[in-house]
């Protein structure tokens, strides 16, 4: 089996507690894998902003937050346009002028952002950072990249298939409770006033219209009521 199938990759997430973990793990990765990075991060867009999800070591601090700031720059045209943005020279670059003007600070004199695919989403890239000119343009550092920018696409997207496994599984558990909160309900209704389950449960609803209150709280309530001793009737 693959090392990037997606059984292995959900494995792997459950391994490294989580995919925060495991995203930081491949940008460490990256750094090894691609000729000329000195450093990695991923960025994506959560709860509409864009924000880096996990970078390698030796990241030069706030490299990719001047990008967010500002709107401009490799990282948030790739995520953004979902093509790929290289800058072989910072030192001659005029395209994102304040954040070169950074980069250059920290030491940055390319930079490499690669759009990732992700489910569903708008928002995300690879980013790759080296400390000479043209470091990132050989063709196979550029195989390299991209290879990793969809390993990363997929670690993600598996992550996400996870997440929303959890919610249905959750939604059908509430699902199955207010069900049975709502039976029992009818059934104490049937027993108190000897009537069937259909006028029971039209009583009920009548009851949480006329109350504003959402069917399985009035349930819930008027068993919980009984339940303590109260007889108090809908």
């Amino acid at each position: 089996m693959s090392p990037d199938t997606p059984d292995t990759l959900e494995m792997a997430i459950a391994r490294s507690s989580g995919l925060d973990t495991l995203l930081r793990d491949l940008t460490d990765r990256a750094v090894e894998a691609v000729p000329g990075a000195a450093a990695c991060s991923i960025t994506v867009r959560r709860a509409d902003r864009l924000l880096t999800l996990a970078g390698s070591r030796g990241l030069p601090s706030g490299l990719d937050q001047r990008q967010y700031e500002n709107g401009s720059g490799p990282c948030v045209e790739a995520a953004e346009t979902n093509a790929e943005q290289y800058a072989p020279d910072l030192e001659t670059d005029t395209r994102w002028p304040t954040y070169t003007s950074y980069a250059l600070s920290v030491g940055v004199r390319c930079v490499l952002a690669l759009p990732i695919d992700v489910e569903g989403e708008r928002g995300a890239a690879l980013n790759l950072y080296g400390v000479q000119s043209g470091a990132l343009g050989r063709g196979r550092g550029r195989d390299a990249a991209r290879a990793f920018a969809a390993r990363v696409g997929d670690a993600i997207n598996v992550a996400l298939r996870v997440e929303r496994r959890r919610e249905s599984t959750a939604d059908v558990r509430t699902a199955l409770l207010s069900r049975s909160v709502i039976d029992q309900a009818i059934g104490i209704l049937m027993a108190q006033e000897r009537i069937d389950a259909r006028i029971a449960l039209q009583r009920l609803r009548r009851v949480s219209m006329d109350h504003n209150v959402k069917l399985r709280d009035l349930c819930t309530d008027l068993v919980a009521r009984v339940s303590g001793g109260d007889g108090h009737r809908p």
